[in-house]
């Protein structure tokens, strides 16, 4: 695979970065002869639900395993994490990370599934199970302690891996489409009890999604990313009230916001499709 003969410059006066819970700047990642990301610059502040978008190969899953400490960007960028410079691999262990698929274990049961995380940290068994059982209700698990993954619908089996990240107890969660594989009635369902939970709890997310939807309903802000290599297009903020109902998504406020945030993808895939016939 080669790079694109147009790879796009950083810009040469990036825009400042708001302190946050995790910062990074001027961040690069480079695999082989490919560049992922260039002069990447977000941040998220503590309690923030952000979500980002962008075309596909765009660098949002190179991005969150940065963040997630399972790959180092290159070097001269910074990345910080509450308010310390640090390296990607400093993070390993310091934030939640659910991928897209929900990976649970088909020999444990839900509650023990659940306490996965907990058991790796060194928390007595029992006192694992005790905290999750409490969490069965709140998580629309209850009566499902001892059952398998196979005896789970889609939606439970996310609602068990996203109590396991809940449980691993770190400020940030990092969510990759983990409602990319359900229905349409399902997904939404799972949206407004994410909203509920997080509303609760105030964990800081970072929500990656293709859907303009999705990201518009759940974030405070959304960030679209630019074709490869990667790097941030468009902060937009999301102004809608919460708490979040059904029915925004026919407002117009929600609709204005979506063609905003179309247009920015849509400029940036045409990008992609014109790099990729470049580069056959």
């Amino acid at each position: 695979m080669l790079s694109s003969k147009r790879e796009r410059e950083p810009d040469p006066a990036p825009r400042p970065v708001a302190p946050g819970l995790i910062e990074l700047r001027g961040i690069d990642k480079t695999f082989g002869t490919v560049k992922a990301l260039a002069g990447l610059q977000a941040a998220v502040a503590p309690g923030e639900f952000v979500t980002v978008v962008g075309p596909s190969g765009c660098g949002k899953s190179t991005l969150f395993n940065i963040v997630a400490g399972l790959e180092e960007p290159d070097p001269g960028g910074v990345l910080r994490f509450e308010g310390r410079s640090c390296h990607a691999r400093d993070l390993l262990g310091r934030v939640s990370f659910m991928p897209q698929r929900d990976l649970l274990l088909p020999w444990r049961t839900v509650v023990d599934n659940a306490i996965l995380a907990l058991e790796i940290e060194g928390v007595p068994r029992r006192a694992a199970r005790a905290e999750a059982l409490g969490l069965l209700p709140e998580f629309g698990l209850a009566g499902f302690a001892d059952q398998y993954p196979h005896q789970l619908s889609g939606g439970m089996r996310q609602r068990v891996a996203l109590m396991r990240t809940f449980l691993f107890r770190r400020d940030l969660l990092l969510l990759d489409e983990p409602f990319g594989a359900l229905d349409a009635l399902t997904r939404t369902m799972m949206q407004r009890w994410l909203l509920d939970l997080w509303q609760r709890h105030r964990r800081t997310v970072l929500f990656i999604t293709h859907d303009v939807d999705e990201a518009i309903f759940l974030g405070d802000r959304v960030l679209v990313m630019t074709a490869r290599p990667g790097s941030v297009k468009l902060e937009q903020r999301i102004d809608l009230p919460r708490p979040r109902r059904p029915e925004l998504v026919t407002e117009p406020d929600f609709i204005r916001l979506k063609r905003t945030l179309l247009a920015a993808i849509e400029e940036e895939s045409l990008k992609s499709f014109q790099f990729a016939a470049e580069e056959t």
